[in-house]
């Protein structure tokens, strides 16, 4: 019997073994798919209307990339088209090596091709069983060429790898003459027997030098028949014989092509394919383990680690290896950080950017000193995007997190001037907004269909918010007088609600509400950005009870809630809203908060209800489940997604806390990159009510808990029923 007993303990700590080997085995970058987000909804049910046009999608790239790279190399199905790739076309027309998913870029297009191309028509047809992507790695066979093409990425460098059938002739083409921009000059020229260099100007000039395999036999341009100044290049290979294979290691730089030169060597140098997708794969497993999870479902790892993956890829490297970049005035320097792009802050100032912070927050630092470089150099203001005034929460949410490697004062002195002082590069209507506490807009029988108007409500509630951000910072430097100002200035939300109909409503210029208001309607721009009068409710997130208390008690705030996800879509089809729980939009961002208003009238249950369906709903959508409800915005959609599922959201991200929520997994570790400190999130029971959040042994009150606390490397324990 003993034995029997001892054999049976063997074979269940073999078992465990096996197990344990099994799951350390488990690469963090098998749960991500790339193309994730690339698929289009058509689907009425998916949609909430039936579709006459393609809406607009995740917008995302599947291609090859380093977290915020300078280089994005991804296939182009269409161009001018979102992020140029779209799952559901037939055809490549090149890869491209920037990407943002946001309608421009996609610099310097090249594609394998063999036999005779035109300008007019080179591209080729692919199929989705031969194609393949995982993090720094995309693969695709090119039907019309014969051609299997592999590309891999470094920080400033793309490595291709095309493999031609036996005997074909190589060729590669080029076609600078189009982007996702307008393309003002470009040029190529031959510099080796195997070096081609060149440039591809737009808003910005991206230089290339790149190092072919095979001995180059000429560069030839041909010029369209049909279109006029339609050009490519054609760069014609030595047939050898011996190999099928040819090689273009190719480095990038917004400088020079002697700084492209000197990219490439210092980052793949003569570095195998192999090694250098290896190395790419390493450095997103790196980042991607300072969260690990468990418990949940495989799907929910899969969306959950594609939606991190996702989370970092812009901003986009713009310094070279050396430090070097191109500043605003368009002269060379080198200030001695990395210079990156502008965050798209128009929406990813509400979560995306922290989540940044969080796990690599020199990068925070250095897109920080960059901004105000460019706000200094460019016209005294700190940058927008879009809409709105939003490098004030991403400044005062970062540095109150404990990010201080920059200058504050002078990032300050920036947003200062953006929130003060009207003029042209910081915020449109201000001195409207200054003079009156809100923005008036036109009175209109015409429904308005674009950008013809102001988006005069979104504008006045946000700017609220950015002076509440603002003054935070005057705050932590002794500014008392502006911090009187702006704070003053944080109640503006409520000077254009409108009691008589629950919402926020747009007031002409002598104080009266706009007569023809339906709150229903989707507005591109008129009183609401991108939204209808639901989608822009509750929002004050720096004064959410004020905000409740504009209305009679909160039951009244519950019924409105409650219509609010249960009041039907009307069917109108909005090419950029899709995604909907009756007039909640989760496919646009501006109502991406309102779900936590629960929380302040003691519902937090009614909120988790329909952050569960959110989660379970809208991520890996349509029939090939590779669709998001709407556009990801370089990385907002897939950050709500990460910050839900481990059980805290940024609710006032201008704010150093978060407010708590019911996370899809059992377990999430986080390891701080500040101080080597692990903090541990654990979900006790399995319901959704909460009914106590433990800090360690400290009992929280409330739903909030603090970055400093977070960071301490405590238990966080959220118990619910």
């Amino acid at each position: 019997m003993k034995q029997l007993k001892y054999c049976i303990l063997i074979l269940i700590a073999g078992f465990l073994s096996v197990c344990s080997a099994k799951a350390q085995s488990v690469k963090l970058v098998d749960y991500v798919n790339p193309l994730l987000g690339t698929a289009t909804l058509w689907d009425s049910s998916d949609l909430g209307y039936t579709p006459t046009r393609r809406t607009w999608g995740a917008e995302v790239f599947p291609g090859a990339s380093l977290p915020n790279a300078m280089v994005q190399a991804s296939p182009v199905t269409m161009f001018r088209s979102g992020s140029g790739y779209q799952y559901e076309d037939t055809v490549i027309y090149a890869f491209t090596h920037t990407n943002k998913g946001h309608w421009n870029l996609c610099h310097i297009p090249v594609l394998p091709v063999t036999g005779n191309i035109s300008p007019d028509d080179y591209c080729s047809r692919y199929d989705h069983k031969k194609e393949s992507a995982h993090p720094g790695y995309y693969q695709v066979f090119l039907e019309r060429y014969g051609v299997n093409a592999e590309i891999t990425s470094t920080l400033r460098c793309a490595y291709h790898k095309y493999t031609y059938t036996a005997g074909q002739e190589k060729k590669l083409m080029l076609d600078l003459s189009i982007s996702n921009e307008r393309v003002r000059n470009w040029d190529i020229s031959q510099q080796s027997e195997t070096v081609f260099t060149g440039f591809q100007q737009t808003g910005e000039k991206m230089y290339f030098y790149a190092v072919a395999s095979g001995k180059i036999k000429s560069i030839e341009r041909l010029k369209s028949s049909v279109t006029e100044k339609k050009e490519i290049a054609l760069v014609d290979f030595v047939n050898a014989s011996e190999s099928s294979i040819l090689e273009i290691k190719i480095g990038f730089s917004f400088v020079s092509i002697d700084n492209a030169r000197m990219n490439l060597e210092k980052e793949i140098g003569d570095k195998n394919f192999s090694k250098i997708r290896d190395e790419a794969a390493a450095t997103w497993e790196t980042l991607l383990s300072k969260i690990k999870v468990s418990g949940g479902s495989e799907k929910q790892k899969g969306i959950f680690y594609s939606c991190l993956y996702r989370s970092f890829l812009w901003p986009a490297l713009r310094s070279d290896s050396n430090g070097d970049f191109t500043d605003a005035n368009g002269k060379v320097v080198n200030e001695g950080f990395r210079y990156y792009t502008d965050p798209s802050f128009w929406d990813d100032y509400r979560n995306k950017l922290i989540l940044l912070g969080i796990l690599c927050p020199d990068v925070v630092s250095d897109v920080i000193k960059s901004i105000t470089d460019r706000g200094e150099k460019h016209n005294g203001y700190m940058p927008t995007f879009f809409h709105g005034d939003h490098a004030s929460v991403f400044v005062a949410g970062s540095y109150l997190r404990g990010i201080k490697d920059f200058s504050l004062e002078r990032a300050y002195k920036l947003l200062l001037k953006n929130a003060t002082v009207p003029g042209r590069g910081g915020r449109p209507y201000l001195d409207e907004y200054i003079a009156k506490g809100w923005i008036a807009e036109k009175d209109t029988t015409n429904v308005p269909t674009w950008d013809e108007y102001k988006a005069a409500v979104t504008k006045t509630v946000e700017y609220a918010y950015d002076d509440y951000a603002t003054a935070l910072i005057a705050k932590e430097l002794g500014d008392n007088e502006n911090y009187g100002i702006l704070m003053s200035r944080t109640g503006n939300y409520k000077n254009l609600f409108d009691c008589s109909t629950g919402f926020w409503r747009g007031r002409i210029d002598d104080g009266s509400w706009i007569a023809d208001f339906d709150p229903y309607y989707p507005y591109y721009a008129y009183m609401y950005r991108e939204a209808n009068a639901w989608q822009s409710l509750f929002f004050a997130p720096h004064d959410p009870e004020g905000m409740i208390a504009l209305y009679p008690n909160r039951d009244v705030v519950e019924r409105k809630l409650d219509s609010l996800f249960s009041e039907p879509w009307r069917g109108y089809e909005a090419h950029n809203m899709s995604g909907f729980i009756g007039n909640y939009c989760h496919g646009n961002q501006p109502g991406h908060s309102q779900p936590y208003t629960y929380y302040f009238i003691d519902r937090q249950e009614k909120a988790q209800f329909y952050l569960d369906s959110i989660m379970n709903r809208f991520y890996g959508m349509g029939k090939e489940g590779l669709a998001l409800a709407g556009m990801d915005d370089a990385g907002e959609m897939s950050s709500w997604y990460v910050f839900n599922a481990i059980g805290l959201y940024t609710f006032s991200p201008a704010d150093p806390n978060y407010i708590v929520t019911v996370p899809l997994f059992d377990k999430i570790t986080l390891s701080s990159p500040e101080n080597g400190i692990q903090y541990t999130i654990v979900k006790k029971n399995k319901g959704k009510k909460i009914t106590g959040i433990m800090n360690g042994s400290k009992k929280i009150k409330g739903y909030f808990i603090s970055h400093d606390d977070l960071k301490k490397g405590k238990k966080l324990t959220i118990i619910t029923k």
